[in-house]
Parts: C-alpha cells; sequence; structure tokens
C-alpha cells in the first residue's frame, strides 16, 4: 500500500477561525486504504484523523485534555500565549506544554509556534496505546505512523511546484511528525515570504516549531540555502525542504519525488 498526504501549511497558534474561514477542502485529497476517518472539532482546534480503529470518543477526550492543560498554563502565564521568544525552563507545567516550550527553545522560536504539532503527536500517541496505525492532521501539521511508504504532497500556494512534488517516507516504527509552515498561504505566524517550509522530525512539536524558525529567514530564493543551514543546525531535524516560487531547497533523510509518488 502506497499513501499520498496533501501536506498543507497551517495556521500558527490556537487562533479562531477568521470570518473567511472556508472548508478543508484539500482534506479530501488525504486518505489512507484501509482505515477509519473521523474529524474531530474543539473550538480552534480541528483534527482529521485516521486511523485502523474507529477512535473518535478517544480521541476527543485527548483533545479536551491536552486543550485544558494549555489553557490552564496560559491563565497562569498570559505572556506565553503571545510571546515569540523561547520561553524559560518549566518543571512544573503539564508534559504537553513542556514539550512546546522545549521544541521552542531548540529551534529559537516561542512555545505557540509548536502547539499544533503538540496536540497533534499528543492524540496520535494516545490513539496508538489502542490502534496501529494512525495519522493526525492538525491545521496541516501530521503526526504520522503506518506500515507502510507514505508519500506526502507539498502545496506551496502560487508556486508553480505546488503539488507537483512531494516526500517520500519510509516507515516508522516510533512515528513521526511532518509540518510545514508558510508566509504566504493561510493564516501562519510567520516572519519570512517562503511558500512553504515542511520539517521531518520524530517530534511533531520541533517539527513544527522548527518549520517556523527556518520559514522566518527566508525572504526570496536566494535565502534558501541560509536558511536551511540554520535548519541543519537544530537538533533532532531530519529532513527540510523549502520552496519559493520556482526555487526549492531539501535537506537531511528527503527522498522527493512528484506528486504521485514517482520518482522526480
Amino acid at each position: 500500500m502506497k499513501t499520498t498526504l496533501t501536506k498543507w501549511p497551517r495556521r500558527q497558534g490556537p487562533s479562531r477561525r477568521p470570518a473567511d474561514f472556508r472548508e478543508r477542502t484539500y482534506r479530501r485529497l488525504i486518505g489512507m486504504t484501509g482505515l477509519h476517518a473521523f474529524q474531530v472539532v474543539s473550538q480552534e482546534t480541528d483534527l482529521m484523523i485516521q486511523a485502523d480503529r474507529f477512535l473518535e470518543s478517544e480521541a476527543r477526550e485527548q483533545v479536551l485534555a491536552c486543550r485544558a492543560h494549555i489553557e490552564g498554563y496560559i491563565r497562569s502565564h498570559p505572556t506565553f500565549a503571545k510571546t515569540l521568544a523561547p520561553w524559560p525552563h518549566e518543571t512544573v507545567a503539564p508534559p504537553i506544554v513542556r514539550q512546546m516550550i522545549q521544541a521552542g527553545r531548540v529551534a529559537g522560536v516561542g512555545p505557540m509556534a509548536a502547539v499544533a504539532g503538540a496536540i497533534a503527536e499528543n492524540v496520535g500517541r494516545h490513539l496508538l496505546d489502542q490502534c496501529h496505525q494512525v495519522m493526525v492532521e492538525n491545521g496541516g501539521d501530521i503526526f504520522i505512523k503506518t506500515g507502510d511508504a507514505v508519500v506526502v504532497g507539498l502545496f506551496a500556494g502560487n508556486s508553480p511546484l505546488s503539488m507537483k512534488i512531494g516526500v517520500r517516507l519510509s516507515p516508522d516504527e516510533n512515528g513521526m511528525g511532518v509540518c510545514t509552515s508558510s508566509g504566504t498561504v493561510g493564516h501562519s505566524l510567520s516572519a519570512g515570504s517562503a511558500d512553504a517550509v515542511c520539517v521531518i522530525a520524530p517530534s511533531c512539536a520541533l517539527a513544527d516549531a522548527a518549520a517556523t524558525a527556518i520559514g522566518n529567514r527566508i525572504h526570496s530564493s536566494r535565502d534558501i540555502k541560509a536558511a536551511i543551514d540554520f535548519g541543519k543546525s537544530i537538533p533532532g531535524i531530519h529532513g527540510i525542504v523549502a520552496v519559493v516560487n520556482r526555487e526549492l531547497g531539501a535537506w537531511g533523510a528527503v527522498e522527493l519525488v512528484s506528486a504521485n509518488g514517482k520518482k522526480g
């Protein structure tokens, strides 16, 4: 079985749906044969999940738990939700908050840059206690564990390369995160102008934060190499793909293929 996923640049942090919010029709292009698909929505969190068991109730409970931990910490530390700088180490915070803090510190960004990936991974790993294969997509940030190869098609807005290329991922028994930041697509908070920066890492929270940090450094195609060089210095990153208009740069454990899964 070969699976093709469309990787969509995600929105930054839990922000309310804008007035011009439209249905996420790109999700129709995300599919894994033979798995149950279901959606879980709680306020700003909107997950599309596929697993080899129907676990909607379990997923919803975990989403509520994740949100409760994050929102509770923000009530005690209001600046946590707004800062763009790394947050100090915290030993008494809930585990998901500590994951966000650690990811932001490693990548050099604020902790909310990791929130979508952290929720996706926490829900996915919780479900893996009851299933063998799972894909959790949270605004474009993906936590995935399957037994087969996966091709992630890269959506890059108006770039001519958008949905023409993909990244083939080998199965990973521990699961992995595939997260994308964009300065030109969606409502992501980005200081850069990349059409897409996709990061692959064992930690979905880290992949999320690193995609933001790398994307912040890209203002034109001339910045791709320097931004990727910066990304290479982030511990725990396995692969990077950056797209600006017609230009593309890649590094690490990245096998580029055409979007239909053929090597290009």
